[in-house]
């Protein structure tokens, strides 16, 4: 193992460019070339790739989105595709690549792998929705994007007394709405994993009204429906104006946090650490505060288990 590439793929999120500043630092560090490679899988199969040095990852610790930047790729679904990205890897002599993405990048690195490439994966995904680890780069950054627009529609939404449906992103895993929705002393949190009943719904608002309730906050992850169409029907079936707020790709922006940048550190170095060692189609995550690596095969096939226990606490404390 001699030169690694790195690359950022999928939606992007709080804390890739702090993995890239880990991945490049640590490698040089271990007397590895590393080859930036931009805009994914896309960039990789046109060649788009440079050399990095530590210069190159110079200040941007503290930024949001990628500075390798991130595209989708149609042609690399493909057979051929896969095959004509691994030649490009050989031609520029990389030995061993680091993904950066959720599960579709995963995947991609899986596929690459099978062709003979090296590859390791960083979960770079707001959503946290990948099982193996207990947290993706950029959750808990999102989370607190979340959070600060809410105690802002807070303060307008009592002196209205109004109900404020926010939609957040999670089409298939409502882990922003759950946690935000904790944080925030939401009354009501909807998410894909268990639906909601409209009627209970707004009995909720009413029963709530009578004690004296000013507002009511309502956090509904995407993947159940729209923001708009909930708060319409509230507003019929209660009387109360209720309007809605979707903080769409605001989520994906903004200066990773304290957390996220300690993460990305670490899941850099190890990431660097597992391609040392040999291993190749595996993924670097976080279990029980611990930093683990798994084989990919075994990370994306794990069912996804919603976490009962935490929305439980969370009715609880709704009330």
């Amino acid at each position: 193992m001699k030169t690694i590439g790195v690359l950022t793929s999928g939606g992007d999120s709080p804390g890739m460019n702090a993995a890239i500043r880990s991945v490049v630092r640590t490698a040089l560090d271990k007397g590895l070339r590393v080859m930036g490679i931009q805009r994914g899988y896309s960039g990789l199969m046109n060649g788009e790739i440079f050399e990095m040095n530590r210069h190159s990852v110079s200040d941007i610790i503290h930024r949001g989105g990628t500075i390798l930047r991130t595209a989708r790729c149609e042609e690399f679904k493909t057979v051929e595709g896969r095959k004509k990205a691994a030649n490009v890897l050989k031609v520029f002599g990389i030995d061993g690549l680091v993904v950066i993405g959720g599960d579709g990048s995963f995947t991609g690195a899986r596929l690459l792998s099978e062709l003979g490439v090296a590859a390791v994966g960083i979960p770079g995904t707001i959503d946290n929705d990948l099982s193996y680890t207990d947290y993706t780069l950029g959750f808990d950054t999102a989370l607190n994007t979340v959070l600060d627009a809410i105690n802002k529609l807070r303060d307008t939404s009592t002196s209205h007394e109004r109900v404020s449906v926010v939609e957040v992103m999670g089409r298939n895993c409502g882990d922003i709405a759950l946690y935000a929705g904790i944080a925030g002393g939401a009354e009501s949190i909807i998410v894909p994993e268990k639906g909601y009943d409209i009627d209970e719904l707004c009995k909720t608002i009413l029963e709530g009204k009578l004690r004296g309730k000013m507002h009511n906050l309502i956090m509904l992850a995407e993947g159940v429906g729209g923001a708009e169409s909930l708060a319409k029907k509230i507003e019929e079936v209660t009387g109360i104006e209720a309007r809605a707020t979707i903080l769409g790709h605001i989520q994906r922006g903004g200066s990773p946090s304290a957390f996220d940048r300690v993460l990305a550190a670490r899941l850099g170095a190890r990431a660097v650490e597992v391609l040392l060692d040999g291993k190749t189609a595996r993924v670097v995550g976080t279990k029980d505060g611990k930093i683990m690596d798994q084989d990919i095969n075994e990370a994306l096939s794990m069912e996804r288990t919603f976490d009962e226990g935490l929305y439980d606490i969370a009715r609880a404390l709704s009330y």
